[in-house]
């Protein structure tokens, strides 16, 4: 016979300490936070040294991830975005422009976790943009452009957003 209180552990429950009463788990909110917060290394070591998850908003919301001026990233990982449809991709992107004005920035950024591709290679995940004004100088074109994320971070770092890498220098 064994002393002391017996617990059991089931996957989808967490026990808080002292208080005995099990506490389930958002699996989802977890997989949200491990999604953004290698979203934030990447864009950390990309031209973007004050990158940081952004606290809830809730209907206000501003993007995911703050610390990088003029711009909305909203992050999406784990299955629901390796299995994303074209019309959920479609789905995020409205979600993210809303949030864009919402922080008042210039460019809002959908990434999007790849298949295959786990949190430690987030450079390789795509990194969705309107292609708009930003670019084309024309409002009346509008649509997606996808790129790998540590490609938008070289665009957007070339068109003066974030800071230069030691290998760009400015030349004179």
């Amino acid at each position: 016979m064994r002393s002391g209180p017996a617990t059991t552990a089931t996957p989808a429950l967490a026990t808080t300490a002292g208080a005995g009463a099990p506490r389930r788990r958002n699996k989802s909110k977890e997989k949200g936070t491990a999604a953004e917060t290698a979203v934030v290394k990447v864009l950390r070591a990309n031209g973007f040294p004050h990158a940081e998850r952004r606290t809830l908003k809730g209907i206000h919301d501003q993007g995911d991830i703050t610390g990088c001026i003029g711009l909305c990233f909203e992050v999406k990982g784990g299955d629901a975005a390796k299995n994303a449809s074209d019309n959920q991709i479609t789905a995020w992107i409205a979600e993210t422009e809303t949030e864009r004005i919402n922080a008042s920035a210039d460019i809002g950024i959908l990434v999007v976790q790849r298949r295959g591709v786990g949190p430690a290679n987030a450079d390789r995940w795509w990194a969705i943009l309107r292609c708009n004004a930003w670019i084309l100088g024309a409002t009346k074109h509008d649509f997606p452009v996808r790129m790998h994320l540590a490609d938008a971070c070289t665009l957007l770092r070339r068109a003066g957003y974030g800071t230069p890498l030691d290998t760009e220098a400015v030349s004179a």
